[in-house]
């Protein structure tokens, strides 16, 4: 049974994914903006957004906001702030390509304590709370139980803040398919996290990230039996206003992280964020 917070969530998650459903036969009238170099928002990107805003503040109204299309607000409990991205994927959507998601996390002084991360298309709902595990569509999940690198299918993303690094990281990939069976690109950071925590990929590793992207995800596997952190091995910052402007993560399994975080070191990958 999903604890009150957490229904509260998955009910403005769905208010986000209708308003992303009821797009989908009309992307070439859409307004879209180039936010920064290939980083794209439509109008859609923001009624959702707002459907997603408006449910959470109808129970919390104090609590403070860091959406990815609004930016920050705060509220009269700092404590506590809603991360939200109504629509992990946005290039995905546009396109057409069906692969995307809506993804809020509650953080508590920077700590995701629940998550809720949603695809409209498939109906398909990740939730977790903090020492209650995960679940998808209310059944629990675990992480896959891989040994090490062998035959993994790892998932990782080039976010286009982060080209100067691409032959970095490109040669982080030739030196993972020695082990890995494949390394895939997805195009949503939340639904790989939630991938993961799913056991449906065996790792995953990107940098470039905000906290929207990764709140909720981080959660999931975590609460999944998984481990995160960042290229270093470090533990991550604050997922809320006083968090990094930016974040490299590696998920998997204990062993998996481990061993995906050490090739990204000893391939030099992550010596160029020095």
């Amino acid at each position: 049974m999903l604890n009150p917070v957490v229904t509260i969530m998955v009910k403005a998650a769905r208010q986000g994914g209708n308003v992303l459903l009821r797009s989908i036969n009309k992307l070439d009238s859409l307004t879209v903006v180039e936010k920064g170099r290939l980083d794209y928002a439509s109008e859609v990107d923001g009624d959702a957004e707002k459907a997603v805003i408006k449910e959470l503040k109808r129970a919390y109204p104090d609590y403070s906001i860091l959406g990815e299309e609004g930016g920050g607000s705060g509220g009269k409990n700092g404590r506590y702030t809603w991360v939200i991205d109504p629509l992990d994927g946005t290039s995905n959507y546009l396109r057409g390509f069906p692969h995307y998601c809506v993804s809020i996390a509650l953080c508590d002084n920077g700590e995701a304590t629940d998550a809720v991360i949603f695809d409209p298309l498939r109906n398909e709902l990740f939730t977790a709370s903090r020492g209650s595990g995960a679940q998808l569509n209310e059944r629990r999940i675990r992480v896959h139980d891989r040994k090490d690198l062998g035959s993994t299918i790892l998932g990782t993303g080039f976010a286009p803040r982060e080209r100067a690094r691409a032959g970095a990281q490109l040669e982080c990939v030739r030196e993972l398919l020695v082990h890995a069976e494949d390394v895939r690109r997805t195009g949503s950071a939340a639904l790989d996290l939630a991938y993961v925590a799913c056991g449906r990929s065996d790792g995953y590793f990107e940098a470039g990230l905000k906290a929207w992207d990764i709140a909720a995800g981080v959660l999931l596997v975590r609460e999944a039996g998984g481990k995160v952190c960042d290229y270093k091995g470090a533990n991550l910052a604050r997922l809320d206003f006083q968090g990094a402007r930016d974040f490299q993560v590696v998920a998997g399994n204990i062993k998996v992280c481990e061993a995906l975080q050490k090739t990204i070191v000893t391939s030099g990958y992550a010596a160029s964020f020095n």
